[in-house]
């Protein structure tokens, strides 16, 4: 695979398909594309996945709650798509039991939540990794012990999936380079080129690093910038256009399972005012997530406040009496911004959690297709469709190659599944690789590549194996290694210390201290694999520091303790 310069030099001048945008949706268009036979070069400002789609509630999922809005068809669209990455993501695409609790005085009673489940699982075609089943008050005891059982009615127990979003998104693009696509990072759209015509012919791009500009010509221009959508639309308009987004951010926070101990994702309604927010297993980790609320800043200052914080930690204290977490409690945060498509005026009183979250392809008078809103779950789908549309521009200019292949995006499978055991039981897997790397290399760093990489956790261990330094725990007692670090270099385009620590490795999520003891040490082995000098591994040392304390903002404003104390028996109904 090629270094991030290397894609950089690659890059135009002329190419049939320009995305832009570096999200799961885009590096999904690529990767349609380029398995199609397009010529394709994908440009991305930052790095992969450095959006929502590194900042998502990491779920493969149908939706469950659309069912009560009636979009049927939204459900069945995404309970498909769960199917589809389950076969050609299985090393990043895992099933997880989701726990739905229903009390007295439930907004919902339980028999039409269990029929509810039934329409669920009919609309999966009953192929969901496993059938829901109802669960009293008992067995949901003997599952979760930790949930609230007073006025406890029962329980559905669902299934649907949990991912690593970020590493789904660079998987897509590193199939898409395998295909031949150019795809960029630190590459930044500066405008638009236009024809005589006053149609987009391309765009003038400059590296993030050296400052230096290309300019590459398009036939065809996808804009698929998530929440930079109207700020990309902006650049192509002479008049600067208007908002089409609504954007809604939504935070998650992290504690450790010992504070929170659940073994399925627990489903609650926030007591205050009904939302739905999930409790989510996550190794040592529980997560809890998430808000919805109106955004207006700049998408790469979002992050969560003391009153994110509050809210989520009333719900879990709520479903979780006597675990009394507090702000002391939460390890780390993100925020993430949901691109959602602004309803028509007559709808623009809706809440955040109504508007829809179908998404739309729209075809500008100057050509620019732009594609927005949509779900993580549905992503392969909606690029299909964007490669489509550009299909039939490309026809309608007689730009379109003649030799295009019919693709099958629903049965490649991704990198890290290559070679996936069919039994879909990575035991035997991890113990190669634990083979392969030998004793430099752990139990736990072994099961934590193959959870990562999948089968070319494999090629990291013969890393390890050729240098056994690089088997050293980035961070004392935990699983990440040194190797992955100039796995994620030689092979994964990652090009400043953030993209190692945040999206390849989620180091920053995870460790108590978020990374921040373990900085100079991916710094300096960058340093020596990219060619910095001191200045330049100063500077993304200190970008990844700002990245940390960005995450953490919200501790600014004191959260009074009484806000998230364990709350007062009542007959509140609270799902």
């Amino acid at each position: 695979m090629a270094t991030r310069q290397e894609m950089w030099d690659r890059l135009g001048p002329d190419v049939d398909l320009l995305v832009i945008g570096g999200g799961i949706t885009g590096c999904g268009i690529a990767r349609d594309a380029a398995l199609r036979g397009l010529d394709v070069a994908l440009v991305e400002m930052r790095d992969f996945a450095y959006g929502t789609s590194s900042r998502s509630s990491k779920l493969v999922h149908g939706g469950l709650r659309y069912l009560e809005q009636y979009e049927f068809s939204l459900v069945f669209e995404a309970v498909s798509e769960r199917r589809i990455l389950l076969d050609i993501a299985p090393h990043l695409v895992e099933p997880l039991g989701f726990l739905f609790p229903v009390y007295k005085g439930a907004r919902q009673p339980l028999i039409m939540i269990q029929a509810g489940m039934w329409l669920y699982d009919g609309l999966s075609l009953f192929r969901s990794p496993k059938l829901h089943r109802k669960l009293n008050p008992a067995a949901v005891k003997e599952e979760e012990p930790a949930l609230r059982q007073q006025d406890l009615q029962g329980a559905p127990l669902y299934y649907d999936c949990a991912t690593d979003d970020a590493r789904l998104t660079l998987e897509n693009a590193l199939d898409a380079a395998r295909a031949g696509a150019v795809v960029a990072t630190r590459a930044t759209v500066q405008g638009f080129l236009k024809d005589d015509a006053g149609r987009v012919c391309g765009v003038e791009v400059a590296c993030g690093h050296s400052g230096a500009r290309k300019r590459v010509r398009a036939r065809a221009i996808v804009n698929a910038t998530g929440p930079w959508t109207d700020r990309t639309l902006g650049m192509a308009r002479a008049d600067g256009g208007g908002a089409v987004l609504r954007p809604t951010k939504g935070i998650h926070l992290v504690v450790n399972a010992d504070r929170l101990p659940v073994k399925h994702a627990v489903v609650c309604n926030h007591p205050d005012d009904g939302r739905v927010l999930f409790a989510i297993p996550w190794g040592d980790q529980t997560y809890i997530g998430t808000t919805d609320t109106d955004y207006q800043g700049d998408p790469s200052e979002v992050c969560a406040s003391a009153d994110d914080i509050r809210y989520l930690l009333e719900a879990a204290n709520d479903y979780f009496p006597g675990r009394d977490l507090t702000p002391d409690d939460v390890i780390s945060t993100w925020a993430g911004l949901r691109p959602l498509m602004r309803p028509v005026t007559s709808e623009d009183d809706l809440s955040e959690s109504s508007v829809s979250r179908e998404h739309q392809i729209m075809v500008g008078q100057d050509g620019l297709i732009t594609i927005a809103g949509g779900k993580l779950t549905t992503y392969r789908r909606m690029a299909a469709e964007a490669v489509e549309t550009a299909i039939k521009l490309l026809r309608l200019s007689n730009q379109l190659p003649a030799d295009l292949a019919t693709v099958h995006t629903d049965q490649e499978p991704l990198p890290g599944a290559v070679g996936w055991p069919e039994n879909d039981d990575p035991t035997r897997l991890i113990a190669r690789v634990h083979g392969i790397g030998g004793d430099a290399l752990s139990e736990a760093s072994a099961a934590r590549l193959v959870g990562t990489y999948g089968t070319r956790a494999m090629d990291v261990a013969r890393m390890v194996r050729a240098e056994p330094a690089l088997g050293v725990p980035l961070v004392p007692g935990r699983p990440e290694i040194l190797a992955q670090v100039d796995w994620a270099v030689r092979e994964e385009m990652a090009s400043e210390v953030s993209d190692v620590l945040i999206r390849r490795t989620q180091v920053y999520y995870r460790d108590a201290d978020q990374g921040l003891g373990c900085v100079g040490v991916v710094g300096h082995r960058m340093a020596e694999l990219l060619g910095w000098d001191d200045a330049r591994r100063h500077a993304s040392e200190q970008a990844y520091r700002d990245d940390v304390a960005r995450s953490r903002r919200w501790r600014q404003i004191d959260v009074p303790p009484e806000v998230v104390a364990p709350p007062v028996a009542s007959e509140q109904p609270v799902a």
